[in-house]
């Protein structure tokens, strides 16, 4: 071919290169296809008249433990006009319905909403046990309770991605690299090294198993002291719920597997009890705290108040809010509303119509906890002018 003839061809085809392509004609959906729906915020305007039951709380205990968790409150932006106004009424200032007239003052109700657009939840119930332990490993004491190990690596996501706020990376050191830190199974192999650093030792490994999953507890010494362990770190592994390991092995029926279903079989199987907790790799470490207040502190740092408190999924509920809860009792009909404090967070609390009714301390508390997984609703009482 003539070099020139090739020349012109260059430009020839430079030039359509350079031409503006029209976009192809929009046509219509195809037949049977939805298009995308726009994402549906988790919190949706709501009405007061919508909040199943609110004439008839007790608004004042509310109020009270409201202007109690100011202490911490005040100091975060959102809630500092409403800390404010809670401590000009003062203490017995919201009798005979003003607390309720406070509150609608104050707030307006948000709808927790799913991606769906439903606002039907899952309430689940947790609670702080009471165990029994040492300060030293001795019979029957022979398991122990860590502190934060020293080779735990935690990296807060947000430092480096502010988008990833409340997320955080937990690892160890190998070498020059970050990997994956032990889970249950491999820290069990290891915890005879490790007894040094033991901060107590109870009597009963699956007790201090469910003590782990409520975040919290106090243990009775066996000098007939207490002690409250608290919530300090984990090892960044996902829980793994061994209820459903038992249904998957086909130990229990799923009406079985209750917290007292599952004592009641490991009682039976002995042998298999280790092989039964490392089903889940998520292991917590604790700190040491007095045995005192009306509860342990939750994650806003204040104690938690029995039946008044909930974990809620912080991407979705601010800590400190109000929220009132629409639900059940345990294993029944009759209704359960009331305005509670979102003060707590927890590993299996995802998503924004989800909560973890607080019910106290000790063996009532935990059997109205394990039987509790009930439908509910809830509305997030924000500021007013604040805009989610």
């Amino acid at each position: 071919m003539p070099l020139f003839f090739v020349f012109l061809m260059t430009l020839f085809l430079a030039g359509c290169a350079a031409l503006p392509v029209p976009a192809p004609p929009a046509c219509p959906p195809c037949p049977g296809v939805e298009p995308p729906r726009p994402a549906v915020k988790a919190l949706q305007p709501a009405e007061w008249n919508e909040l199943a039951g609110w004439d008839g709380d007790d608004h004042a205990r509310a109020f009270e433990l409201f202007r109690a968790s100011c202490s911490t409150l005040a100091k975060r932006p959102l809630w500092q006009a409403s800390c404010e106004s809670a401590q000009k009424v003062g203490a017995g200032g919201t009798a005979n319905g003003g607390a309720r007239a406070w509150f609608e003052g104050q707030f307006r109700p948000w709808a927790l909403t799913n991606p769906d657009e439903s606002r039907a939840g899952l309430v689940t119930g947790y609670y702080e046990p009471v165990v029994r332990g040492s300060r030293n490993n001795k019979s029957p004491y022979r398991t122990p309770v860590f502190g934060p190990p020293a080779d735990l690596i935690v990296v807060d996501l947000a430092d480096l991605y502010p988008d990833l706020k409340n997320l955080r990376l937990r690892g160890r050191i190998e070498g020059r690299k970050l990997v994956p830190y032990l889970d249950r199974a491999q820290w069990t192999a290891q915890e005879a090294q490790r007894a040094g650093d033991a901060l107590l030792w109870l009597d009963d490994p699956l007790d201090f198993f469910f003590l782990q999953i409520q975040g919290s507890g106090q243990v009775v010494l066996d000098d007939g002291s207490r002690v409250r362990i608290g919530y300090a770190d984990q090892n960044g592994h996902p829980y793994r719920s061994i209820g459903k390991w038992l249904i998957d092995q086909g130990e229990l029926q799923a009406h079985e597997a209750s917290m007292q279903g599952i004592k009641a079989w490991a009682e039976a199987h002995p042998q298999r009890l280790q092989e039964l907790l490392n089903a889940n790799p998520s292991l917590v470490f604790f700190r040491e705290l007095p045995a005192t207040g009306s509860g342990p502190p939750g994650a806003l740092g204040v104690p938690l108040t029995p039946e008044r408190s909930i974990a809620v999924d912080p991407r979705h509920v601010p800590l400190g809010a109000p929220v009132w809860l629409a639900t059940t009792y345990p294993n029944s009909e009759r209704g359960l509303s009331r305005l509670m404090l979102a003060q707590d967070t927890g590993g299996a609390i995802r998503g924004p119509a989800r909560a973890d009714f607080y019910w106290g301390s000790g063996v009532e508390a935990g059997n109205q906890a394990g039987k509790m997984k009930q439908r509910g609703a809830l509305w997030v009482l924000l500021p007013r002018g604040h805009q989610p």
